[in-house]
């Protein structure tokens, strides 16, 4: 039965919550944009998987916030503020340093640019099924952000 649920929650995390192919993204990291509703240009500093598709982290001025593609318009623009590129795609496969007792392997579910920094999103908690068997639950804590250093890239 334990070989059952390791080879569960090893499907869970290398099985992209997007389906096949990644979606593609209506703006890039560091791209200019106009967010509709606030009347105003900020810049895109992350992106993460949701059940409603990308959902995009908007910096205008000092303030952050968090919208969905249709709120904003893209103008091609890239900001300048930082040189390093992130070391890791959307999803791509990555080991997971501090895993725990599972798997290792995750996917990369979204990327954030945090204080000059570069930070993850990948699951790092498995979903809990009913004890009837017939519902999945999932949590909003089961996404961590990380950094470079606590992942690996795997090499097929």
């Amino acid at each position: 039965m334990t070989n059952l649920i390791q080879n569960l929650e090893f499907c869970w995390y290398v099985s992209p919550p997007w389906g096949k192919n990644v979606p593609p993204l209506l703006v890039s990291l560091l791209e200019r944009v106009y967010v509709k509703f606030a009347k105003a240009f900020g810049y895109c500093a992350g992106v993460e998987w949701s059940q409603h598709g990308w959902k995009y982290e908007i910096v205008l001025g000092n303030d952050k916030i968090t919208v969905l593609g249709n709120e904003i318009i893209p103008t091609g623009d890239l900001q300048q503020i930082i040189k390093e590129k992130p070391v890791f795609l959307l999803g791509e496969l990555v080991e997971f340093r501090f895993h725990g007792n599972g798997s290792p392997l995750r996917i990369v579910q979204g990327i954030q640019l945090i204080n000059d920094a570069w930070f993850y999103s990948i699951e790092w908690m498995s979903p809990r099924i009913s004890e009837k068997g017939d519902e999945v639950f999932t949590s909003a804590d089961s996404i961590a952000r990380v950094t470079d250093y606590d992942l690996q890239r795997v090499r097929l």
